[in-house]
C-alpha cells in the first residue's frame, strides 16, 4: 500500500473538501442577499355580530341539538 502523503491524495481530498465548503458558503450568501422579506398590512378581522348574524347562530344552535333517540338496551349482552 502506498503512503498517501506521498501520492498527494491527501491533498486532493483537502482541496475537495476545501471546494464544497466554499461552495456552500457561496450559496448561503446568495440566497440570503436576494431573499426579499415582504411586509403584509396588518388585517382587522370584525368581530361584532349583527342581528341577522345572532339569527343565524341561533338556527345553527337549533340545527346542532342533539336529536333523542328512543333506544333499548338488551337484557343480555352477546
Amino acid at each position: 500500500m502506498k503512503n498517501p502523503f506521498e501520492s498527494g491524495q491527501i491533498k486532493n481530498y483537502l482541496l475537495f473538501y476545501a471546494s464544497v465548503v466554499v461552495i456552500m458558503i457561496l450559496f448561503f450568501i446568495a440566497t440570503s442577499l436576494f431573499n426579499e422579506e415582504k411586509q403584509y398590512k396588518e388585517k382587522k378581522f370584525n368581530t361584532e355580530v349583527n342581528a341577522s348574524q345572532k339569527a343565524k347562530q341561533k338556527d345553527i344552535k337549533k340545527a346542532l341539538k342533539p336529536q333523542t333517540h328512543n333506544f333499548k338496551l338488551l337484557e343480555k349482552a352477546y
